[in-house]
């Protein structure tokens, strides 16, 4: 029998690189709180027209990426439904607000979200069919100033203390407004006229979008179409007074908190809801195609899907490009901490040793401590490959511990070998080394 393997475009996560999917995720829960967010689990999948009134039945994900089925209507009666695996989740999260009356609370819902995401694409580097995004919405009544820059500006401070407090380092902010519902129509518009006379010296991607979404003209990588698209008519002259306004507070904002970015006009994102304020964080680690996250404003979401007037913004970060940045500046510094899983490797010497050393692993983990228990059969050359594989220290447990309460440890970061007394050997241990590089102000 041949052997089943993955499906093309998906991948098991082991450890120890599972760890350092926890640690992103640990983090960004914790940082998420301090801004006030909870947490939201929409379903894996939904109704087909959630997405194609939402996202945009022109726009790529909609068009060619999205795994959509019908579901068997249970009686004659029924009609059958169409279904898709949710290839974002921002439609999703205000479907949900919709449909459970949120807005009725007349408060803004700040809601975080991670999780899985498919779409059908050319699996590559960083990129597969089953994905996992960790994102955030803040959406409410106008009331709640759900409009307001502020929020905008919020959004985009938290980013930069997320990816601080991660220790990514070297990201850019890329930002810029598509104005209202009313600013965009005309824009697009010009930008059609323009491409009547250049689409045709585009490639094969760009001469389609020319005609079924001229926006996405802009997002084009190849090099020999760059001249040519940065002489198209820029967002930035078609923006009333308002979206004008609403875009320089965003930015006098982010001044005010030494957040760094910069405005690129040709960053307009391909999905039909985004008005005013759009923005990517990229990282020049991560190659050609380096956005860490994106988001924007999507002030007429709600109202597209059946919903009530509700602003908001958001945004959505690739865990997969999170774990390949981490990783690779944990490779230009020299550091293997993704291959650390534990603490201490406890290793007994000897049989006897055994229910002993289990005992003590009992009261380390009680502690906190992340423990490898080791097996007494294993000679002392054994013991100590194990536990430089898997542990920083470790602890060695012989007829002369157990009789002395006195335990050796060894650390194999500095080679340094320590007797501590038994009772004090958890707060010994509990000396803070982070796993994962952090940035310091």
């Amino acid at each position: 029998m041949s052997q089943i393997k993955a499906v093309r475009g998906t991948r098991d996560l082991l450890p120890p690189e599972t760890e350092l999917w926890n640690h992103i995720e640990a983090t960004a829960r914790r940082v998420f709180a301090r801004y006030a967010f909870g947490e939201i689990r929409t379903p894996i999948f939904e109704d087909t027209q959630l997405f194609a009134r939402g996202v945009g039945e022109e726009t790529d994900i909609v068009s060619k990426e999205m795994y959509t089925w019908e579901d068997r209507a249970r009686a004659q009666s029924e009609k059958a439904q169409m279904l898709t695996l949710r290839p974002e989740n921002t439609a999703g999260v205000v479907r949900a607000y919709i449909e459970h009356k949120l807005g009725d609370t007349g408060l803004l819902q700040k809601l975080y979200y991670i999780g899985p995401q498919f779409r059908r694409e050319r699996p590559q580097k960083g990129r597969y069919r089953q994905f996992f995004q960790i994102g955030a919405e803040v959406i409410g009544p106008t009331s709640a100033g759900s409009e307001s820059p502020l929020r905008d500006a919020e959004i985009l401070e938290m980013l930069g203390t997320l990816l601080g407090e991660l220790g990514i380092t070297g990201w850019m902010l890329e930002l810029n407004s598509v104005g209202s519902a009313a600013d965009r129509p005309r824009y697009v518009q010009a930008l059609r006229e323009a491409l009547v006379d250049v689409a045709a010296t585009l490639c094969a991607d760009c001469q389609r979008r020319a005609v079924t979404n001229p926006l996405r003209v802009l997002d084009c990588k190849v090099p020999e179409d760059q001249g040519k698209i940065n002489e198209l008519p820029k967002i930035a002259d078609f923006l009333d007074e308002d979206s004008r306004a609403h875009f320089a507070m965003v930015c006098a904002a982010l001044d005010a908190c030494d957040v760094p970015y910069t405005i690129n006009p040709r960053l307009v994102r391909g999905l039909d809801y985004y008005t005013r304020t759009t923005f990517e964080f990229t990282h020049g680690g991560l190659g050609a195609q380096n956005a860490l996250l994106g988001g924007g404003r999507y002030d007429g979401l709600s109202e597209a899907i059946g919903g009530p007037k509700a602003p908001g913004i958001g945004f959505a970060m690739g865990a997969d490009r999170l774990v390949l940045t981490l990783q690779a500046q944990a490779a230009e510094g020299g550091a293997n901490n993704a291959a650390i899983l534990v603490d201490v490797y406890i290793a007994p010497l000897g049989g006897a040793q055994q229910a002993q050393s289990l005992v003590l692993a009992r009261e380390l983990r009680r502690a906190g401590l992340r423990v490898e228990l080791g097996d007494g059969t294993f000679r002392l050359k054994k013991s100590f490959e194990m536990g430089n594989k898997l542990a920083r220290k470790i602890v060695l447990f012989g007829e002369e511990e157990a009789a002395s309460g006195i335990v050796t440890i060894k650390d194999f970061e500095t080679g340094e070998q320590t007797k501590v007394p038994r009772g004090e050997l958890a707060d010994f241990l509990s000396t803070k080394h982070s796993r994962f590089p952090v940035a310091r102000e």
